[in-house]
């Protein structure tokens, strides 16, 4: 590697040559040097000199200049792009040099040698014990062979020499108890686990990622290459376990990361192979503990190393964001398969990993503080597992409308924590958790109303109208401009459930009214029913109009223009449907009523408007001109 200090005079050198060039081309132009030290006109060693080019005028258009570079340098027949053209086909042939043709002269070798190997097996030259000795050796000198290529600095040959030595010796150690039964399996599983140790233990060494995912692979290969067809579940998980401590030490000592990933799909894969054949009720109290053991190790990553002092906070971080929601669903999907009728114990499962992770987020943030922004998503991220823990348990531990409820009172809960604490995260999740509880409410809870108003139905609606109430106060009273259009909202569905609610009251308190002349006066029901039915319908106009009327009366009181539009909108529909509906379906009376009601309410509102109690009129303007337009 060159010396800087020779670097640096050669830099010196090349200047020196340029400030000449300079100079003479000024000489030959007639333009006076400025004053100071005449610069240096001796060739350097560096700077081989060149002839001047012939005058050039002062005044010569600007296409007759050239750029200093040009002077100095040769000239090129290559084009524009001559040079980076020539520099990436050498870059491609380099690749096709080194990678490509080495791989394929891998690939083409083993071929060979295999066919050679399977000549001599099938014409009976070397016996079952002899073909699993000449695959050990081979893998143990391919690994071996492979050193003399790192050592002259072919690191990349050298790992691919590693991969098919490894690669040897664990199909060799399966060949020797699955194909020719030479051992047991245990014999045959201790030496699968010390190449996977061996082969960890070079990766560390070497400083080399590469090798301890072809550790990793190996290892989780093990089990399925020695499957004896038995059901050995302590055994298996127990070797798991094992496995995923030792790669989560080797990210523990190196950055990476990206082995937890295998290894989270490794533990999945094989979980899911064992339960889908083996699993009994009998062995679920083993199967839970290997299974909260699994997810211990993959939640225990955040707190693994403090990342201020690694690569792990540069830039987005899937083992630090993915991985936590990944392993958190697989352990509660694991949990919920065998605790599906057991509903108040995934409960309490649901509120210990709600507890688990807010630990989890506490120590993340106490040890590595609120920087950098990584740090901050984990530690938020956490939080929302824990939430969604909490918001899961809901449903399982309650029934029917208590299941909204408790939406609608978590949402209350965090919303209050997120603007108390300032956390915007947490909004996000009590909208979706009161999006939850309406949704419900709106489209799933089934209500058995027996009595008016006092029931639990409207106990429910007044419970999320109380909310939206909350958010609405709160709102208009803290809320930034940002944030207005959420409180509006709130304010519409508001106003928006208090009629539904209402005229969910009417319809079935002249339901159950219907229902009673059918049972008791069968003859005669039709006609009541339809007397009952046409008072449903007038309840109905009546209950919006006065809601209405309510409505604007409040807009007034608090000079609220939102709230009066939103009057006036239910107003307008109100007096479509009187309009168009009540006219031919209701009867003389009602329909006197109707109109007469509507036409009150419509002359109140108009009366306040041209009264003017609102100063909403434009003022008159002067008019200060005396002429006649026309």
């Amino acid at each position: 590697m060159p010396n800087l200090q020779d670097e640096l005079a050669a830099l010196r050198e090349q200047v020196a040559a340029l400030t000449g060039r300079i100079y003479r081309l000024e000489q030959r132009a007639g333009i006076e040097a400025a004053a100071g030290p005449q610069p240096r006109l001796e060739p350097t060693p560096m700077a081989t000199p060149v002839e001047p080019p012939p005058p050039t005028p002062l005044l010569a258009s600007p296409q007759t200049f050239q750029p200093l570079e040009s002077l100095s340098a040769p000239p090129s027949h290559s084009g524009a792009f001559g040079i980076e053209t020539e520099r990436d086909t050498n870059e491609l042939e380099n690749k096709i040099g080194t990678l490509w043709l080495n791989r394929i002269g891998i690939v083409a070798t083993l071929i060979g040698v295999s066919y050679f190997v399977k000549y001599a097996f099938d014409n009976g030259w070397i016996g079952p014990s002899g073909r699993i000795a000449l695959g050990l050796l081979a893998g143990i000198g391919l690994v071996l062979w492979s050193e003399r290529f790192r050592n002259r600095g072919f690191a990349a040959f050298s790992y691919s020499l590693k991969a098919v030595g490894i690669g040897t010796l664990y199909l060799s150690l399966w060949g020797s108890y699955q194909v020719f039964h030479l051992v047991p399996s245990a014999v045959a599983f201790l030496a699968m686990v010390v190449v996977t140790a061996a082969t960890m233990t070079l990766a560390l060494r070497q400083d080399a990622e590469i090798l301890a995912a072809f550790a990793m692979i190996g290892g989780f290969s093990t089990p399925v290459l020695l499957s004896t067809g038995e059901n050995h579940e302590v055994v298996l998980f127990s070797y798991v376990f094992l496995l995923d401590l030792a790669i989560l030490a080797m990210v523990a000592m190196k950055p990476w990361r990206r082995l937890l990933t295998g290894s989270f799909i490794g533990t999945c894969t094989l979980y899911m192979g064992w339960y889908s054949e083996y699993y009994t009720r009998e062995q679920r109290p083993t199967t839970v503990l290997f299974l909260v053991l699994f997810a211990a190790i993959f939640a225990a990553v955040p707190l693994l190393t403090p990342l201020t002092k690694s690569r792990w906070h540069v830039g987005f971080s899937m083992t630090l964001t993915l991985l936590p929601l990944v392993n958190a669903a697989a352990l509660f999907l694991g949990l919920f398969a065998m605790y599906e009728s057991e509903k108040t114990t995934l409960t309490w499962y649901s509120l210990a990993l709600a507890a688990a992770y807010l630990a989890i987020s506490s120590q993340f943030k106490r040890r590595l503080g609120s920087e950098p922004e990584v740090v901050q998503t984990v530690n938020l991220l956490h939080v929302a597992i824990a939430i969604a823990f909490i918001t899961i348990a809901i449903p399982l531990k309650l029934n029917s409308h208590w299941i909204t409820i408790g939406w609608l009172v978590e949402s209350a809960a965090l919303l209050y924590v997120a603007v108390r604490t300032r956390t915007d995260f947490l909004r996000y999740f009590a909208g979706a958790t009161l999006t939850l509880g309406i949704a419900r409410l709106l489209f799933f809870d089934n209500f058995n109303v027996q009595t008016l108003i006092f029931n639990a139905r409207f106990a429910t609606y007044i419970v999320a109208i109380a909310i939206l109430a909350g958010i609405v106060v709160a709102g208009f009273r803290f809320a930034s401009e940002r944030e207005m259009p959420f409180v509006r909202i709130a304010a519409i569905l508001l106003n928006l459930l208090a009629l539904i609610a209402l005229t969910l009251e009417a319809s079935d308190y002249f339901g159950r009214q219907m229902a009673e002349w059918w049972q008791s006066h069968a003859s005669t029901a039709y006609q009541a029913t339809q007397q009952i039915r046409l008072e449903q319908n007038f309840s109905y106009s009546a209950i919006w109009m006065a809601y209405g009327a309510g409505l604007m009366m409040f807009g007034f009181w608090k000079r609220s223009s939102f709230a009066r539009w939103q009057a006036l909108v239910l107003i307008a529909f109100t007096i479509g449907k009187v309009f168009l509906y009540d006219v031919s379906a209701l009867q003389q009376g009602y329909r006197i009523v109707s109109f007469i009601a509507l036409g009150g309410v419509l002359m109140a509102v108009s009366y306040v408007y041209h009264r003017d109690w609102l100063k909403l009129a434009p003022k008159p303007t002067r008019n200060t001109s005396s002429r006649n337009p026309a």
